[in-house]
């Protein structure tokens, strides 16, 4: 297993040629993303139900999100992290004060990535971890944490301005579910950021191995996805794409965006 510092490294050199880079993450993606055939994608999802609740990968990926974020901090731009800023400074007047709850928000850096950009919204995290809420209340103490499944909510309806799905959507089998709860807790708005979406095909369901462990990776098909929202009352009005990776099975694109959607009365 590589280090975080020579992935760290790895990833810095690869900025510097975009080229070689989609052609080794390609490479990656064939190597390290495993098909699994949608008879068996029930075994497989319950089989890893529980893979995010390792003890060892809010350490493993704090030491990857930490020099992003030192980055981030000395004004350097980031495509990912701009993507989820961006969609709602350009869309969302008076952020100030707002009500923001993010779904697997991890160890919560997303809360310093909105203050570096001057989103003083009132920041609340969720996730499924126990282990990354320890992290997040220990390295954020000031902000509240609550550990939470994003398929189940405990909150009231309507009881956040925004909600935030962060990078956890592709990660749950039962993700329609996720979106409804999602919208449920809503008053207003919705984002699900880093979303891998197909366009000619999907979804596509994989197995892969992060920060140490095994787990379940869902590749979308958009349209259908985009279907899923509206069956929900959620309505896109913006769409952030960030990046571009060779699909592993196919020959289009897979490509991570970030859609805010606007809940319908």
């Amino acid at each position: 297993m590589q280090s975080p510092a020579l992935k760290s490294m790895f990833r810095t050199l690869l900025g510097h040629s975009p080229g070689i880079e989609s052609a080794l993450r390609g490479f990656y993606l064939a190597a390290h993303f495993h098909p699994v055939s949608p008879e068996n994608f029930t075994r497989v999802s319950e089989r890893l139900s529980a893979s995010w609740m390792g003890d060892g990968i809010p350490e493993e990926q704090w030491a990857v999100v930490e020099p992003q974020l030192a980055s981030y901090r000395a004004g350097k731009p980031s495509l990912t992290f701009d993507a989820l800023v961006d969609i709602l400074v350009h869309n969302i007047r008076e952020l100030y004060n707002r009500s923001l709850l993010e779904i697997g928000c991890s160890s919560g850096y997303h809360s310093e990535v909105l203050r570096c950009r001057g989103v003083e919204a009132s920041y609340h995290g969720c996730d499924f971890s126990p282990a990354f809420i320890r992290l997040a209340r220990q390295v954020y103490p000031a902000i509240r944490f609550d550990i939470e499944d994003a398929t189940r909510l405990s909150y009231n309806s309507d009881s956040f301005d925004i909600v935030v799905s962060g990078c956890c959507l592709l990660h749950i089998s039962e993700y329609e579910k996720a979106i409804a709860e999602a919208a449920r807790v809503s008053r207003e708005f919705v984002v699900f950021h880093r979303t891998p979406v197909l366009h000619m095909t999907g979804p596509a369901f994989y197995t892969k191995n992060a920060y140490g462990a095994e787990m379940l990776e869902i590749h979308f098909h958009e349209q259908q996805l985009v279907r899923t929202f509206a069956a929900h009352k959620l309505h896109v009005v913006d769409i952030n794409s960030h990046l571009s990776l060779p699909e592993s099975r196919h020959s289009e694109r897979l490509i991570y965006k970030t859609y805010l959607c606007q809940k319908m009365k």
